[in-house]
């Protein structure tokens, strides 16, 4: 089969794409034949070094498609299922081997393309807005690139919680997306001040949260754009790691908390697993949750694919068609 992989770490030119043997489902595992693969950030983060990982490695932590093979002492996935999954690496290839219980079943009529796109971009979205934070109605929430494959779905579910939603984003263009998907109002980041702004909306006091995967470029905007004891959730950090800081800067910003969450100790359990999805596939079912497939890339173009993402030229999620 084929599988993009690298074998050194850098830039997307170390991309390749390798022909490697069809994997077998060993205990406990089910063997997927893949309809489309997610592309994030996580993926670049592995190519360029900034998480270490044995090499050569196949990229992709997320994947959709239908089971074609099982290992016998699998019993709750059955072979023609419909699944989809996230934070399993190895998914920018045409089959994965999955472990069954990290595998999420997609009900009939929902599209694979779509449920694909609320697996690691929509639960993130689910555990920030219901368990990072939990979003109360009444709350003011501040959503860092509020036009993109998080961030859209993330402004959607902060206004279904009942929260009042700011979004930033860089064009006027992802303004109207940003607006579009719910958000109150829409701060262009690179026309003005968005802290200084965020204050003037909530009348100098600041939100209670900030959702942030920037990371460098924002944090210390971020941490000012808060009111006294709120919650800045550092989820990524696509303009590049924050540096060292002191952390008496909490203190003296208000008593301000920190917390850098990621989603695989929010999907920890096969319960919490399939309740987050769930919970995301009947939103979408119901009609209350839109999906945006931003772009879509043949396997063998998972470098453009990777550039198209990391030059923000694209919103929601972008996925490879093996």
């Amino acid at each position: 089969m084929k599988a993009i992989r690298i074998h050194t770490t850098g830039g997307p030119d170390v991309l390749r794409v390798d022909d490697v043997p069809m994997p077998e489902p060993g205990p406990g595992q089910a063997r997927v034949k893949l309809t489309a693969s997610g592309v994030n950030f996580i993926d670049i983060y592995f190519r360029e070094g900034q998480y270490p990982a044995q090499l050569p490695l196949t990229l992709g932590q997320e994947g959709a498609g239908v089971v074609d093979a099982v290992a016998p002492d699998v019993t709750d996935i059955a072979v023609g299922a419909q699944v989809a999954y996230t934070s399993i690496p190895g998914a920018y290839a045409e089959y994965a081997v999955v472990p069954a219980a990290r595998l999420v079943p997609v009900p009939n009529g929902i599209d694979l393309r779509q449920a694909l796109a609320l697996m690691l971009q929509g639960m993130t979205a689910h555990y920030l807005s219901h368990s990072t934070y939990p979003l109360q109605p009444g709350d003011t929430a501040l959503v860092h690139a509020a036009a993109g494959g998080v961030g859209g779905l993330l402004v959607q579910l902060a206004k279904l919680r009942g929260a009042r939603v700011i979004g930033t984003v860089s064009t006027e263009a992802k303004a109207q997306i940003a607006h579009a998907a719910g958000a109150d109002e829409v701060i262009i980041y690179t026309q003005e001040d968005f802290a200084a702004r965020t204050k003037a909306l909530t009348n100098g006091r600041g939100v209670d949260v900030v959702y942030d995967s920037v990371g460098q470029t924002t944090f210390d905007q971020s941490l000012n754009s808060l009111r006294p004891r709120g919650y800045l959730v550092l989820f990524g950090q696509s303009s590049g790691p924050v540096p060292p800081f002191n952390i008496q800067t909490l203190n003296a910003k208000g008593s301000l908390f920190l917390t850098r969450p990621t989603l695989v100790h929010y999907i920890a359990t096969t319960e919490e697993l399939r309740q987050r999805s769930g919970d995301l596939f009947a939103l979408l079912g119901q009609g209350k949750l839109r999906v945006n497939i931003g772009a879509t890339f043949p396997l063998d173009q998972a470098a453009a694919a990777q550039e198209a993402l990391t030059g923000r030229q694209t919103t929601g999620k972008v996925l490879l068609l093996p």
